[in-house]
């Protein structure tokens, strides 16, 4: 489990259940609401994961721990979910700006296509080109 807060380990997870929980089927815009999908499908993103949904809650200053071993109850195949801590233990909130687990998960769809382990996906390659040969056909005699 990766904490981005800081506390003892016992006190810590009891601490981390009273946290939010978001799968990244909540950001998913290739799920139907049926599936899961929290947001609208015009702000969410495609194929969110774990990792992506961690670091953008790092980028806005939110505390957050990653749970690889937990999946989604409706589709067990969807591994992993991500706690986060909205308001302090007094109610304040951690961010200002950041109120509700819904606007959350939109600051987060809005960061996610911008996350650097997709960008480094779309650029092209650019390794050496493959040219093929034309090998004259020889008869065997």
């Amino acid at each position: 489990m990766d904490a981005g807060g800081s506390g003892s380990g016992a006190d810590l997870r009891s601490s981390i259940k009273k946290w939010k929980i978001i799968y990244p089927v909540y950001l998913n815009s290739k799920k139907t609401v049926a599936e899961g999908r929290r947001i609208a499908a015009a702000k969410a993103c495609s194929d969110p994961t774990c990792i992506e949904i961690a670091d953008s809650c790092a980028y806005l200053k939110i505390p957050r721990a990653i749970e690889l071993d937990k999946a989604y109850p409706r589709d067990f195949f969807q591994v992993g979910r991500v706690r986060v801590q909205l308001t302090n233990d007094d109610g304040s909130p951690v961010n200002p700006a950041i109120r509700t687990k819904k606007q959350l998960m939109i600051q987060i769809a809005e960061l996610v296509p911008k996350h650097h382990g997709r960008t480094k996906k779309q650029e092209p390659v650019a390794g050496p080109s493959v040219t093929t040969t034309n090998k004259k056909n020889k008869k065997k005699k």
